[in-house]
């Protein structure tokens, strides 16, 4: 069996001030993931991969945990994650500190970079591998290059020798390490550390989804790529579903009400095959709906005497596992309950957060009624409406 020899640093500690962000760039959301979200999915799946690294503002750094953790790190992977610094330089060597000691490749990624696909991350690895030197994942400059004092065009640069940069860059960990152990400079990337250094620096072909995002526009360039329109416009990244699911109150009062996987106490429960939490079954038939992949009664019908009186949790975590398999991912969810009782707003937050820890993206819960018309009107029942945004898992988005 190959051995795990490679660690992942991504640099997340950036304020990223010509964003406009309210927030530092990492944590930028784009289509109700954070861009550190969709770097760290793409570096936990890099083939031989020991440890990752998070460099995250002083005052994120549950947050950037909590990021990991909801993506299902696999158990063999040493995750670590550690305050940055003032600079990109040093928050890169405060990541440095807690390297394992048996790591021989280290890759240098930016979260900024959030869309760069796991094949590159590869690429450099196994490039390093093979050279036992630096290498870095470069595109050709396409545009006509000029050099200018002021508004003054002095000449134009012949781009033929011209690269652009990306990352993730990758190194021999004992030569990084070295590298910065001696830095007398701060650099703006660690190729050019090294070259400081003494080390020669190889390149492997990068990716046009390696783009940096740090204005505006490569936000909208950014949600484009995510919505399917960069790539492959005949496959769309996204998907949205829509599910229903209806119950009338039971007779038997001494059955709990469930909605949303919990037990809303003082509620008298809904009758149905399993726990008749309408909340759930609506979301379950939206994720399903959105994946192409029928509904909660082709997947879990009412023949199957094991989900008799089933958790909505059970139906949630089995959908998940559908959709995962179709190569799709929650992006997050809104359901709505309709009828008279139960009071929602005492339960919102609770529900919310249950069900935002169990789908691994979030879930807002609102309520309404219907003007006392209908069974919804006399409190005879409860119905739910839930609509799902899937997004492509690790592989797919835009390939």
């Amino acid at each position: 069996m190959t051995s795990r020899d490679l660690a992942v640093v991504i640099v997340a500690a950036g304020k990223g001030e010509r964003l406009g962000a309210a927030v530092p760039k990492a944590f930028f959301p784009i289509a109700a993931r954070t861009l550190l979200s969709y770097s760290v999915e793409r570096a936990l799946a890099a083939d031989r991969l020991a440890q990752l690294i998070v460099a995250a503002p002083g005052d994120l750094l549950d947050e950037a945990r909590l990021t990991v953790e909801n993506l299902g790190a696999d158990s063999r992977i040493r995750v670590n994650v550690v305050g940055g610094g003032d600079t990109r330089q040093a928050s890169i060597a405060r990541a440095l500190t807690v390297l394992d000691p048996d790591i021989d490749v280290v890759l240098v990624h930016d979260a900024a970079r959030a869309f760069a696909p796991t094949q590159v991350f590869d690429r450099v690895a196994e490039a390093v591998r093979e050279q036992r030197r630096g290498i870095i994942p470069v595109e050709l400059v396409v545009d006509t290059i000029k050099r200018v004092a002021g508004d003054v065009i002095l000449e134009t640069v012949d781009r033929t020798e011209l690269r652009a940069a990306q990352t993730p860059q990758g190194f021999i960990a004992e030569q990084l390490l070295d590298a910065y152990s001696q830095a007398e400079a701060d650099h703006t990337d660690d190729a050019s550390l090294m070259q400081a250094r003494g080390y020669e620096i190889g390149s492997v072909q990068g990716d046009t989804r390696g783009f940096k995002i740090t204005t505006p526009a490569d936000v909208d360039r950014a949600y484009a790529l995510v919505a399917g329109t960069i790539g492959n416009e005949s496959t769309p990244s996204i998907r949205i579903g829509i599910g229903t699911d209806t119950h009338r109150f039971t007779e038997d009062e001494s059955k709990p009400l469930y909605l949303g996987t919990v037990s809303w106490a003082g509620e008298r429960g809904l009758d149905g095959h399993s726990d008749g939490d309408a909340v759930s079954h609506a979301i379950v038939d939206a994720l399903l709906s959105a994946a192409g992949l029928g509904d909660i009664g082709s997947n879990f019908g009412v023949d199957r005497p094991e989900f008799a009186g089933a958790n909505g949790e059970v139906f949630l975590r089995g959908a998940l596992e559908l959709i995962g398999e179709s190569g799709w991912r929650v992006a997050n969810v809104s359901v709505q309950i309709i009828g008279n009782r139960p009071k929602v707003a005492p339960h919102r937050e609770r529900v919310e957060g249950v069900l935002s820890d169990l789908l691994r993206a979030p879930v807002s819960l609102s309520a309404t009624t219907t003007d006392g018309l209908g069974f919804l009107g006399n409190s005879e029942g409860v119905a739910a409406v839930a609509t799902a945004l899937l997004i492509r898992a690790e592989g797919r988005l835009g390939s």
